[in-house]
């Protein structure tokens, strides 16, 4: 019930805000966004080159253990999370693992192989390629990414390639504004990514939806030096949701509330109009 209204329920990789550049305090932005630094993370991927996100997205759910048997060489048996249970066995059978967020989704359609990317982020525990189970389908790779550091920009509703894209077009346009004059559409159409966060049954107002577009150390001094009040301090191992998620998880709560009374209203009324009939009938 809770995914339904954007509440998230899986883990996410953990990362430290290092600056959030927002509308407030007489200061206009036109596309807000946030600088966040990742540690080294690893990843399931699959490339594709359809247009369908479904065939790739259930490739890679199999390899965790989505569907059933997880399709991987397992080692041992870990605790996992939900929405995947521990089967308990003591020889070498496959590893289920744990479903985390976000999905991700890489365009490489201006790449000479014109070939897209998923990837599953792999849980915290798995922290070395030693760790994890190997893929027994050959279109599943592993992946390690470095720590790097990043522009994220987050927003909730529909999402598709067009509106992905044009997401991604403002908030580069947004960092040239800043300052970053390198940021061209040209790096920013090769370099974005899609994040997603929530279940496809997900009301649309409640998703949250994020652009990420990869920055240098330089860069990010750079807007640091620029907009020293937008600086976060004190942010240690940030994770588990932004803090526009937050603010749309408030929005999720009263928005259950309004549906309560708007129903608790329509009984009364039923309620009341019912017995006005069964009283004028006698």
């Amino acid at each position: 019930m809770g995914s339904i209204f954007g509440k998230e329920s899986v883990k996410e990789p953990p990362y430290e805000v290092l600056f959030r550049r927002t509308t407030g305090n007489n200061v206009d932005v036109a596309t807000s966004y946030e600088l966040r630094k990742y540690a080294t993370r690893y990843a399931a991927m699959v490339e594709y080159n359809s247009t369908s996100t479904s065939e790739p997205f259930r490739i890679l759910a199999k390899y965790i253990g989505v569907f059933g048997t997880p399709q991987n060489e397992g080692k041992t048996n870990i605790a996992m999370t939900a929405p995947v249970v521990m089967e308990d066995s003591t020889t070498q059978g496959p590893t289920p693992i744990a479903m985390t967020a976000p999905v991700v989704m890489e365009n490489n359609a201006t790449s000479s192989s014109g070939m897209k990317k998923m990837m599953f982020m792999l849980p915290e525990e798995f922290n070395d390629l030693s760790k994890i189970p190997t893929p027994t389908n050959p279109a599943v790779q592993i992946l390690q990414l470095p720590s790097e550091i990043g522009a994220v920009h987050t927003y909730n509703g529909q999402y598709n390639t067009a509106i992905n894209e044009e997401k991604a077009q403002h908030l580069g346009r947004q960092l040239h504004s800043d300052g970053l004059l390198d940021m061209t559409e040209e790096y920013v159409m090769g370099h974005y990514q899609f994040w997603g966060y929530n279940p496809p049954f997900t009301i649309p107002y409640f998703r949250r939806n994020e652009i990420w577009i990869p920055l240098r150390e330089e860069q990010a001094r750079l807007l640091k030096e620029r907009f020293p009040s937008s600086i976060i301090q004190h942010s240690h191992g940030v994770g588990g949701g932004s803090a526009a998620n937050k603010t749309m998880s408030k929005t999720a709560m009263i928005s259950l509330g309004l549906c309560g009374l708007v129903l608790s209203a329509y009984a009364v009324g039923f309620v009341l109009n019912r017995s006005r009939a069964q009283y004028r009938r006698l």
